[in-house]
């Protein structure tokens, strides 16, 4: 028994300065492999600033087939937008206003941030090439998957109906012309949630609220009804459903992985104000029955 024992600490201490040895060369081989890969291929523009999809137009989600028509006036969904709607006019001019004018961004570098706080590390070019690639191509596969629908219905966004402001006044004659049904803005920031979830599951649940605030950000803006949102999310679903059998794709989750990992090893901060963005978010809508905390 005591040499059973003894055996039992000296191999434990043994483990004791071995894993530390190990985790260090997890650390150098995930850096290593990162410096191996090349960084990623150039992708045409489609439109300025927006990148080429991993799909290809014609297999994109059919948004028109599989999302149901907007609600009907005077049915009770409809009854529940306006409600939604009139309860997120109470954010304008608070932080969360201000959040969801930040959301609204879908142009790079800007948009890379989003996720920053969520993921815990920065989004870049520079430190995470492979990573800010997958943000930007998949916008065009998500936000696109929502056209078919938009396209066909048209639908009037809520500013055009309660002639409240909106929080990129901007942008208003643009979305005047473009249809609220289903939001492309919360297509793109679900699908992004998704993705990411797979890259670093142990951010999993910080991430996918984050995309869900990033949804309803459009609501507390006063461009998209609450039914737009979440369709939109469901076409974001889908939209990652179908990349999964594409190869490049597959291919830049895997890159990412080891940039996310040489993040972490480095020690490499988000690039956004967290604390702020957390007390923003603070004031999401609690309930649909108008209370705001």
């Amino acid at each position: 028994m005591e040499v059973l024992q003894m055996k039992t600490r000296l191999w434990n201490h043994a483990l004791r300065k071995i894993i530390p040895v190990l985790a260090f060369v997890a650390i150098i081989a995930g850096c290593a492999g990162l410096k191996g890969q090349s960084k990623p291929a150039a992708v045409q523009e489609i439109h300025p600033g927006i990148l080429a999809g991993y799909l290809d137009p014609e297999t994109l989600p059919n948004s028109l087939a599989l999302i149901p028509p907007p609600p009907a006036e005077g049915s009770a969904a409809h009854a529940l937008d306006e409600e939604v709607s009139r309860t997120n006019l109470a954010l304008r001019d608070t932080p969360r206003w201000d959040l969801a004018a930040r959301d609204a961004e879908l142009m790079f570098p800007e948009a890379a941030g989003t996720f920053s706080c969520a993921l815990g590390i920065p989004i870049t070019e520079r430190d995470t090439p492979h990573l800010y690639m997958l943000l930007r191509r998949t916008l065009a596969d998500a936000g696109l998957s929502t056209y078919t629908a938009k396209n066909h219905y048209r639908r009037k966004r809520p500013f055009m109906m309660n002639k409240q402001p909106i929080c990129t006044p901007d942008e208003e004659e643009l979305l005047r012309k473009d249809g609220s049904y289903p939001s492309g803005h919360t297509a793109i920031g679900w699908a992004w949630a998704l993705i990411l979830t797979e890259i670093a599951p142990d951010r999993a649940d910080a991430i996918l609220a984050r995309g869900r605030a990033f949804g309803e950000s459009r609501n507390i803006c006063n461009v998209h009804w609450h039914s737009d949102v979440i369709e939109g999310r469901f076409m974001g679903a889908a939209a990652v459903a179908r990349l999964h059998a594409d190869p490049s794709f597959r291919t830049e989750i895997e890159a990412a992985r080891v940039e996310l990992a040489a993040a972490r090893a480095k020690m490499l901060k988000p690039t956004r104000d967290c604390q702020a963005e957390a007390e923003a978010l603070s004031q999401q809508l609690q309930s649909l029955n108008g209370e705001v905390k």
